[in-house]
């Protein structure tokens, strides 16, 4: 089947959060794509309604099959119905790892920059937030990792929040790097939170590991998150899953989920992820195409238009960081310029220090629609 990602869909007063104004402005910013679902997706949603009864649902095998096959074919990660928990989101499950890893106090290492909710959940369980910036070299970051064993020692980390794929870098960190990391881990025996929810958004030429693959003897401090929702655009349908290896953190996962009932998901959730990992493959493969031709048109324009903005072109997913520092030097003017020239983009700073003038830009999106967006941006930046 072809999907028409060039279609403009009307977003506009259903809920969204993307779309929410009440102008024309254009939204290149939170992390969801403006493309319709894949039509297997639609049909399972149009088929549980069809049935009539919407009851209690639960796992069945063939949804633990779906998501087995898809993570061994793709990635080589070998997984069990055993090794799989259920949980609403990422977002949710990164509180529940902090609660499971961590007491009040400890110290949590996190990257900067780094998606948002990484600094917020670790504060909100009382946790202290340590930070090791990421090295920018030839245009990609890099961990320094002399700095991240030095934090660690120092403060007694207890556990390393990874983000990997980086948001919002875009960076897919190599197995070297991820085993670098492990092994400066397991010396201070720091648990590995990996959040892998961009891993099926990796681009043409780049590999994706899965950090599990990598934890041989010592799969009793690694936990993977990820979901479906990024990679078929149903974020609106909430449910991700919690990969372990070692029977006793699943056990220890499962209890702290049923502590709030958080362990099970929707009807519609449970068969969307079905449909997604059985079906949906054709979906994503041209889903991406369309975004590395829209991340080429990204970089074109800005290299014609804005020259000045240093550009991170990703390895993943559909989001590119901007250094946006030669157009201005306070991070809420440069964000209030492009609004005012209506078009939103997603402020660097918000993603920690080391976002400072910088900004991401979400490219997934009609080719007409981002065009308009970038013709907006030179407004707000060269043209005003």
């Amino acid at each position: 089947m072809q999907y028409n990602f060039d279609e403009v869909i009307d977003r506009s007063n259903t809920g969204s959060i993307k779309w929410h104004y009440e102008d024309d402005t254009i939204p290149l910013w939170v992390a969801d794509m403006d493309f319709k679902a894949a039509q297997t997706i639609l049909d399972s949603i149009n088929k549980v309604v069809e049935h009539g009864v919407l009851g209690y649902t639960k796992q069945t095998d063939a949804l633990y099959d779906a998501i087995i096959n898809w993570h061994s074919s793709r990635y080589g990660l070998t997984l069990s119905k055993e090794n799989i928990l259920f949980s609403p989101g990422v977002v949710p499950s990164i509180s529940l790892m902090l609660n499971l890893f961590t007491e009040v106090g400890d110290a949590v290492l996190i990257n900067d920059p780094i998606y948002t909710p990484f600094v917020t959940k670790t504060k909100l369980n009382g946790c202290k937030v340590i930070s090791s910036a990421l090295k920018e070299v030839n245009g990609r970051y890099e961990f320094d990792l002399a700095d991240i064993e030095a934090k660690i020692k120092k403060h007694k980390v207890k556990v390393f929040l990874l983000c990997n794929p980086h948001n919002p870098g875009g960076r897919v960190w190599t197995k070297d790097e991820l085993k670098a990391i492990l092994n400066v881990c397991k010396k201070y025996n720091v648990a590995i939170v990996s959040d892998e929810i961009h891993q099926d958004l990796t681009l043409s030429g780049h590999t994706f590991t899965p950090f599990l693959t990598l934890a041989d003897g010592y799969e009793h401090m690694v936990v993977s998150l990820t979901s479906m929702t990024k990679t078929f655009n149903i974020a609106g349908i909430k449910g991700s899953m919690i990969f372990a290896k070692d029977k006793a953190i699943v056990k220890q996962i499962s209890n702290q989920q049923r502590l709030n009932d958080e362990y099970e998901l929707n009807l519609f959730a449970y068969k969307v992820m079905q449909s997604a990992y059985e079906q949906g493959g054709e979906w994503l493969e041209q889903a991406l195409s369309y975004i590395e031709k829209n991340i080429d048109l990204t970089i074109d324009y800005l290299a014609t238009h804005l020259p000045d903005i240093k550009v991170m072109r990703p390895e993943a997913s559909y989001l590119i960081w901007l250094d946006c520092s030669a157009y201005g030097d306070d991070d809420k003017v440069l964000y209030d310029k492009l609004r005012a020239a209506r078009v939103e983009l997603n402020s660097g700073i918000q993603y920690g220090q080391e976002g400072h003038l910088k900004m991401r830009i979400n490219v997934a999106c009609s080719e007409s629609v981002l065009k308009e967006g970038l013709q907006r941006v030179k407004q707000a930046l060269v043209d005003s």
